[in-house]
């Protein structure tokens, strides 16, 4: 079976920036708010048929949590938080969870949002490169998910089927996007959170990378 990795918040923990956003705005909290905002604007792009390169959303929403806590984001500001992004650290559980799979001889491999230089820059800066078989990026395709390109993408790039792969995420929305475009689904419960109840329900959910692998693995 093929295992697609999605990266941030899945693998990388994004609560490295709480401090950056703590600096920016006042508040570490801030940093949920803005990457809700960020797939927010994303899925509104996604869904009206556009693409923008997601660091470019990631920038822009970086002012609107600060003018909303009465602070200004500066464009050196902004360009800090995409480097900070290159070097986010992977969460406890992922080497571990990732080798486990690779070692019952799953494929592995990472399909993010963000472009693929900035992919391959945050796995080999959280010391995970070595264990992915393949980094894509939706940027490829030129769309983002949960559009059905990218995971079709990989799909075939591994001459894979999709009924044989499957996208491993911390977000409701990949999950939803996998699986409509044929993938099975693993659900990462992070901070407690639920899949969508509109959607298809992924064939695995688990509170972390650890859980996961045991069920996928059985």
């Amino acid at each position: 079976m093929l295992c697609v990795f999605d990266v941030n918040e899945t693998l990388l923990d994004l609560a490295a920036l709480d401090e950056f956003f703590a600096d920016v705005t006042g508040d570490p909290a801030a940093r949920r708010e803005w990457f809700d905002l960020m797939i927010h604007n994303a899925l509104v792009i996604t869904a009206t048929g556009g693409y923008r390169p997601f660091g470019q959303i990631a920038a822009a929403c970086l002012p609107t949590v600060a003018v909303t806590r009465g602070r200004t984001a500066t464009p050196e500001q902004q360009r800090e938080l995409g480097q900070r992004l290159r070097r986010l650290p992977a969460h406890p559980e992922a080497a571990g969870a990732v080798t486990r799979l690779r070692d019952a001889g799953f494929a592995v491999v990472a399909l993010t949002n963000s472009v693929l230089d900035v992919a391959e820059d945050q796995l080999r800066n959280a010391g995970l490169s070595p264990l992915f078989d393949a980094v894509y990026s939706a940027d490829q395709v030129g769309r983002l998910k949960p559009a059905p390109e990218p995971y079709r993408f990989v799909v075939e790039a591994r001459q894979a089927s999709p009924s044989d792969a499957v996208l491993i995420a911390a977000h409701d929305w990949d999950v939803a996007g996998a699986t409509a475009a044929g993938l099975s689904a693993a659900f990462v419960a992070r901070e407690g959170r639920v899949p969508l109840s509109s959607t298809d329900a992924p064939a695995v959910v688990g509170v972390d990378l650890d859980d996961i692998t045991a069920s996928l693995i059985g």
